[in-house]
């Protein structure tokens, strides 16, 4: 098997996303720990309007989200997948939270790959179950940046 990738593209939005060496890394461990293995996780940063035409000719949505992961792998325990993320949501996010647009993205980036290691967020045991997690993974997230700043 060939090594696991994680790829970033942009579709219609200007972004800079930065460490993501450390955000590759960060995934691929996550997943590990989960019990699964990494093949190919690509992520698209996108507007609030290409990821609304995602929702409404995919998902049959009519509204606005953050996140929308779909689910490639062809194999148990295997991670392959595509996860759009707007950052127009995540700017919007990381004003109403008081929070950094990193750290939102960051959140984002987990919540779905959450997702493709099983995770549900429908129904409140599920909804806190994932936010524990994603909470989890985004404090090993930090103490990484610290250790790359050191």
């Amino acid at each position: 098997m060939s090594k696991p990738a994680v790829h970033f593209f942009l579709e219609d939005v200007k972004y800079t996303l930065k460490n993501k060496t450390v955000i590759r890394n960060w995934i691929n461990e996550t997943i590990i720990a989960e019990g699964f293995q990494l093949e190919e996780l690509t992520f698209i940063l996108c507007s609030d309007e290409y990821l609304l035409a995602i929702n409404q000719q995919y998902l049959n949505h009519d509204t606005y989200t953050d996140v929308i992961t779909f689910d490639n792998s062809e194999a148990p325990e295997i991670i392959q997948g595509d996860i759009f993320i707007s950052i127009e949501r995540i700017q919007e996010n990381a004003k109403e939270f008081k929070s950094t647009v990193q750290h939102e993205l960051c959140r984002v980036i987990i919540h779905g790959t959450l997702h493709l290691l099983g995770y549900k967020d429908k129904g409140k045991a599920a909804k806190t179950l994932m936010t524990q997690k994603e909470d989890q993974y985004l404090a090993l997230f930090n103490a990484a940046l610290i250790k790359t700043a050191i």
